[in-house]
Order: structure tokens, then sequence, then C-alpha cells
């Protein structure tokens, strides 16, 4: 297998995609100055799916085929694209990007609890049930339920662990009912995105009535700043374009051309950096402020996801993998965006 990714080597694209997954919650955190968190999350996948169509369509590369497969696709759009990128805009309402970041280690909890449920045939393992138990108790100091004051908003804690808990679900969904059905390239990620952009017009309007119809219309901003001029309005909103175009369009480009250089272990690993990148720009950017607990409770959670996603010996890793890119597996507890 080749480790280079055209001319430039793997290594740099991995690099690229710490930072530029790590500062999706900064972004978000900004748009939110001028739009509501569904018009976030609607103008990122707007954005997104135009670059990947460009993409599919510069790579001649197909979309999936066969209604079965895209009633499939329809579910796996929802889990892993329209809910976790609405839930994650809505809890940053909330909570610090920072917090946001850190949510995103308790993936591969989730996707441990998934794969019991959807693959009841695959074990499980001991010690992915220990890093399922330590994961929760990383998550239960960073809630610190004890402490109303100290811990994170409960609401907003509660929607960002939602969204990365659906990176878990929707890719235990993909392995047990779209084996086998991938043409390869970005065909599965398009059609994942294109099925979130069908169903902006019913989020956009949903948001619009929810907000009391105001008479500018459902594409009017709805932000705290959404009356304002200027970059008091147009900053935020070009924060989310560059988070549409690049964080979930050519990002996704970005993560297959690692994945066929590396491998999907050391691809999906990029999670752990995404993280650190989080919390420094939040802290170092947006002046946010982190607690000690919150932190001890992220490097439990870390543990716990190394825990289930660290090397497994040859005979359990065999059949567990999914065919994500032609001759790739993929193990949905490594999967965080």
């Amino acid at each position: 297998m080749s480790r280079r990714t055209g001319a430039l080597p793997w290594q740099v694209w991995y690099v690229a995609l710490a930072f530029i997954w790590g500062s999706s919650y900064l972004l978000i955190k900004l748009g939110l100055g001028s739009l509501t968190a569904v018009q976030v999350a609607s103008l990122r996948i707007v954005c997104g799916v135009a670059v990947l169509l460009v993409l599919l369509a510069a790579t001649r590369t197909r979309l999936p085929r066969g209604r079965r497969t895209w009633g499939h696709l329809l579910v796996t759009g929802t889990l892993l694209c329209t809910l976790p990128w609405t839930l994650f805009a809505v809890g940053e309402e909330r909570v610090t990007s920072a917090v946001a970041g850190i949510s995103n280690a308790t993936t591969p909890v989730v996707a441990v609890l998934a794969t019991a449920l959807l693959l009841p045939g695959e074990p499980v393992g001991r010690r992915r049930q220990r890093g399922v138990a330590i994961g929760f108790a990383g998550v239960v100091l960073i809630a610190q339920p004890w402490s109303a004051e100290r811990g994170p908003d409960p609401a907003g804690l509660a929607m960002v662990l939602a969204a990365s808990a659906s990176y878990g679900v929707g890719w235990t969904y993909v392995r047990r009912f779209l084996h086998g059905v991938d043409p390869g390239g970005l065909s599965m990620p398009a059609a994942q995105v294109l099925v979130a952009a069908a169903q902006v017009p019913l989020l956009v309007l949903g948001d619009w009535w929810l907000r009391g119809a105001p008479a500018g219309g459902p594409l009017a901003p709805g932000g705290p700043d959404g009356t304002a001029s200027g970059w008091g309005l147009w900053g935020p909103v070009l924060a989310v374009v560059v988070l549409g175009v690049v964080g979930t369009g050519l990002a996704q480009a970005m993560q297959y051309a690692v994945v066929r250089a590396a491998g999907p272990t050391v691809a999906t690993s990029v999670t752990y950096p995404i993280i650190v990148v989080s919390v420094l720009l939040g802290v170092l950017v947006l002046g946010e402020s982190v607690g000690p607990v919150v932190l001890l409770g992220a490097g439990v959670v870390l543990v716990g996801s190394l825990l289930i996603t660290g090397p497994r010996r040859p005979g359990r890793a065999r059949g567990e993998g999914a065919p994500h890119t032609p001759g790739v597996s993929v193990d949905p507890a490594r999967m965080g965006r």
C-alpha cells in the first residue's frame, strides 16, 4: 500500500484533518453570532454537499444505487450528518466549543453499545467492556452532576453527547445494513450528505416556525446579532461557509486519502488530536474556561476510547470490519466524524 497521497505524504493530510475538524467547534460557535443553530447546520450541509458533488463529477464517481440502499442511506444520512451537526450547533448555544470537542471521545463508547444491539453475533470482549465503563465514568466527571454551578450546562452537554453518540450508532448501522454496497471513493459520504441536504428545507422551516415565524422569513439570520450589518453578520456566515466547504466537503476527500495510504486505524485515530485542537482553540481564541475536573473527565474518556479502539488480536479482528472503501475495513468504534 502506498504511503503517499499524490504529491504529499499522508501525514500532511492527517495533520490537516486534525486542525480542520478540531476547529469545527470554534467555527460553529462563531456562526452562532448571527445565525440560529439550525441555520448553522443547514448552511454547513448545503456548502458541504456542493463541494462533494463537484468532487464526484471531477472523479467520475457514481452514487450508490437501489431503493433499499437509499432507504438505509436515509437513516445513516440522518445519524451521521443531519442529527449530529444540528445537535452540536444547538448544544454550543449552551456549552463551550471546548466541551463540544471533548464530547467526541464518547463516540467509540457508544459504538460498542450499538454493536451489542445491532451486531449481537460479534463479541465485544472484556477490554472493550472496561473501555465502556471507564468512558462512562469520564462522562460523569465532565457533567459533574454533584455541582450544578461548576459543571457544563446539563441540557447543552446532553445535546453534544447525543451528537457524538449519533456517530457511533450511525457507523454501526452502516456495518449492519450497508455492508458490501459502497461503490468506493466519496460515493457513500456524498450520498449521506445529499440525504442531509434534502432534509434542510424541513429543518429551516421548522426552525422558523418555532421562532414564531418572524417577518424576515426562514432564511433571515436569526442569531443574537442577526440584524447587524457588515462583519457583524457576514463574519459568522463566512465561518460556517468555511466549515461546510473545508470541514464537511474537502475533509472527506482528505480522510479517504489517509485511509488508503495508512489504513483505517491510523486515519480514524485523528479523533484524539481533534479534541486537543478544539480545547486549545476554545481557550486561546474564544477565551473559554475549561475546569480541571472537566479536563480530568476528558482524559478518563480518552483512556476508555483508547481501550476500545486499540489494536486487537488477529483472530478477534477477523470479520469485524465492513468495507467502506475498496479493500479497506472500517470499525465504527474508531469512527468519530
